[in-house]
């Protein structure tokens, strides 16, 4: 059992499963089956944000939190933690407390809860000062609408700063930060960021665990092309670090008797101050490999190959 930060947040299962894919690559029916078999196997960690899936035709933002709050009408809301996110809406943008208030009421509405574990700020808004930030995300707290705050995509410079105004002021804390980080994306978070969570007592949440599919082994060389829409930006990772990468991949797949997606997953939970790493299935029949990774115990020469590996 994992617990988020210093929070009464515990996780069961040291999976978040990504819900950018509800309502956009994968319908109601298939979310719904997605959602069934994940808690019915121990899961319960749900990640989304207001902005999914605005990005694509026809979508106006939070058909994500939709579809998730639809399900937890039908199977009862304190089955799952729910993390969303505020920041990237053109609904509520930026970090301001006036987009912060407008954007927590709709999800709040949309998710058809009266309170969310895991509020994240998105992204950073440098023309915002964070001391109205985090007064507004203090302010959601003591109201009790939010349970917990947390930061996504900030740097080491700006995440010490925000935590040192919460000190200051008496605000609720950042208890988790959400970085892309997964064995080929690892620069941005290993070293600063790395030390500055471990030191302030929070939790790496990372999103884009099998780095759009790159890691669960879909893209090689001669491979047939993969229809999805995030298929360009995996390829690009097809160099020769991402060829040694897959080679190291398939040799502890081969040796665990589990996939090659599983085998990512595992080392990424490993890692020091990650309680949960972030990956998305869009049916049913994806998420073995998921949840096989989340049970997945490396042995320490394995993950030393797969880190010299990627390095």
């Amino acid at each position: 059992m994992g617990r988020i930060g210093t929070t009464d947040l515990e996780i069961d299962l040291p999976l978040n499963l990504g819900g950018n894919v509800f309502g956009w690559t994968a319908d109601e029916r298939d979310s719904t089956a997605v959602l069934d078999a994940f808690v019915d196997a121990g899961g319960s960690f749900v990640d989304t944000a207001d902005v999914y899936s605005e990005w694509a035709d026809g979508h106006a933002g939070g058909e994500s939190e939709e579809v998730l709050g639809r399900w937890m009408a039908s199977r009862g809301r304190d089955r799952l933690l729910v993390a969303t996110k505020v920041g990237s809406w053109s609904g509520a943008p930026g970090l301001s407390r006036e987009s912060i208030r407008r954007g927590a009421e709709a999800s709040l509405r949309r998710l058809g809860t009266d309170v969310i574990d895991l509020y994240y700020a998105h992204r950073d808004d440098p023309s915002t000062p964070l001391e109205e930030t985090l007064g507004a995300f203090d302010e959601l707290v003591r109201e009790g609408k939010v349970r917990y705050v947390a930061a996504s995509n900030y740097s080491p410079a700006r995440l010490r700063e925000a935590l040192a105004v919460s000190d200051r002021e008496g605000f609720a804390r950042f208890v988790a930060l959400q970085p892309h980080y997964n064995l080929v994306h690892r620069e941005e978070y290993e070293g600063e960021l790395t030390g500055l969570v471990a030191d302030e007592g929070l939790s790496c949440v990372p999103y884009a665990a099998l780095a759009g599919g790159f890691l669960a082994g879909k893209y090689r060389d001669g491979a047939d092309a993969v229809d999805s829409p995030r298929a360009a930006k995996a390829s690009q990772l097809l160099d020769e670090r991402g060829r040694r990468v897959l080679a190291a991949l398939d040799a502890v797949a081969a040796e665990t008797g589990r996939s090659v997606g599983a085998v990512s997953i595992a080392w990424l939970a490993a890692q020091p101050t990650v309680v949960a790493p972030i990956a998305s299935a869009r049916t049913a029949e994806q998420l073995p490999d998921l949840l096989a990774g989340a049970r997945l115990q490396l042995s320490h020469d394995q993950l030393r190959r797969l880190t010299d590996a990627s390095a």
